[in-house]
C-alpha cells in the first residue's frame, strides 16, 4: 500500500484544486463563446484521459459491477454535475448558482453520516458551515446584492450540489480501492462517453477552428490538465487522507478564488464586502476541520 501525503501536503492539495476550479470559470468563460456546455465538457474529459493514458499505460481491470460504480461515479461528479451547473446558469444569475452549488459540502456532511461509518455530522461541523456558507455569500455578492429567484435555474444549481455530494459518498467508497490516477482516468473515460449522449441529443454542430488560437489553446490545457487530470487526482488524494466532508469543505472557497481571478485577469472591483466574506469561509473551514480533528 502506497504511502499517503502528510495531513498539510493533502490540505496543500486541495488547496490547490480549489484554486484551480475557481479560476477555471474564467477560462471557461472564453471557451463557451466557441462551444456548448456539453462540448467543453467533452473536449476537457478526452484530453484528461490521453494525458492519465499516456502517463500510466497500466490497465484497471474491473470487474461488470465495478464497471457501473464507476459509471454513476462519472455521472454524479462530471456530466452530471456540469450540466445542472452550465444549465443552471442559463436560466439564474450566477450568484444564485454560487450560493446553492456552495451547499454540497453540507450536503455531503449530511448524506456520510448516514451512509459512512467515519464521517459523523457533529456540531462543529454544523457552525463552520454555517459561518462558511454566510462568507460564501457574501464573496458572491462581492459589495452588489442581487438576487432574484428563478425556481428552474435554482432548482438545477441545487442538483449540481446534489449530485456532487453523491460523488464524494461514493468516491469515499472507491478512493482506498484504487491508485488515485487510475481512479481518476476512469473516471474521465466515463465522464466522456455519459457526456456524449447528451452532446448527440443537443447536435450542435462542431469545429476545430476555433482551438486554434493561442488563447484558446491555454484555456483547453488548463481545464483538461489541471483542472480535471490534476484536479481530480489531488482531490482524491486529499480525500483518502483528511476525509470527504472535510475536503468538501474547500468548495466554499471556490467563489473567491472565481472573484480574485476576475479581480487580476478582468480587472473587476473588489469590495470590503468580498474580503470578509473570504475570511469568514477561512474560519468556517478552521472550525469545521479543527472540530473534526478533535473528534478523531
Amino acid at each position: 500500500m502506497k504511502k499517503q501525503p502528510s495531513a498539510l501536503l493533502a490540505h496543500g492539495f486541495a488547496l490547490f484544486t480549489a484554486i484551480a476550479w475557481g479560476s477555471s470559470f474564467i477560462a471557461s468563460k472564453i471557451l463557451l463563446e466557441s462551444y456548448s456546455p456539453t462540448q467543453l465538457m467533452l473536449i476537457r474529459f478526452a484530453l484528461a484521459y490521453g494525458a492519465l493514458w499516456l502517463c500510466c499505460p497500466k490497465k484497471l481491470k474491473l470487474s461488470f459491477k465495478e464497471e457501473v460504480f464507476f459509471v454513476l461515479l462519472a455521472i454524479s461528479g462530471c456530466s452530471l454535475y456540469f450540466f445542472f451547473e452550465n444549465s443552471a446558469l442559463t436560466h439564474t444569475y450566477a450568484s444564485n448558482v454560487s450560493i446553492i452549488v456552495a451547499a454540497a459540502p453540507i450536503l455531503t456532511a449530511i448524506a456520510a453520516h448516514f451512509f459512512t461509518h467515519d464521517e459523523k455530522l457533529t456540531k462543529g461541523c454544523i457552525l463552520g458551515f454555517a459561518v462558511a456558507i454566510v462568507g460564501v455569500a457574501m464573496v458572491v455578492f462581492n459589495g452588489q446584492v442581487v438576487l432574484k429567484l428563478s425556481p428552474l435555474g435554482d432548482l438545477l444549481s441545487f442538483g449540481a450540489a446534489a449530485s456532487w455530494a453523491v460523488y464524494s459518498i461514493l468516491l469515499g467508497k472507491a478512493m482506498n480501492k484504487y491508485e488515485n490516477l487510475l481512479l481518476t482516468r476512469r473516471l474521465m473515460f466515463w465522464g466522456f462517453f455519459t457526456a456524449l449522449p447528451i452532446a448527440l441529443i443537443e447536435g450542435k454542430s462542431f469545429s476545430f477552428a476555433p482551438l486554434l488560437s493561442w488563447e484558446s489553446i491555454i484555456c483547453v490545457v488548463f481545464l483538461s490538465f489541471i483542472c480535471s487530470a490534476i484536479g481530480y487526482i489531488f482531490w482524491s488524494a486529499a480525500s483518502k487522507r483528511l476525509g470527504i466532508v472535510i475536503v468538501c469543505n474547500y468548495v466554499y472557497i471556490i467563489p473567491f478564488f472565481t472573484m480574485l481571478t476576475g479581480v487580476i485577469v478582468l480587472d473587476e472591483p473588489l469590495s470590503l464586502m468580498g474580503i470578509v466574506g473570504a475570511v469568514l469561509i477561512t474560519l468556517g473551514m478552521f472550525i469545521a476541520d479543527r472540530k473534526k480533528s478533535a473528534q478523531s
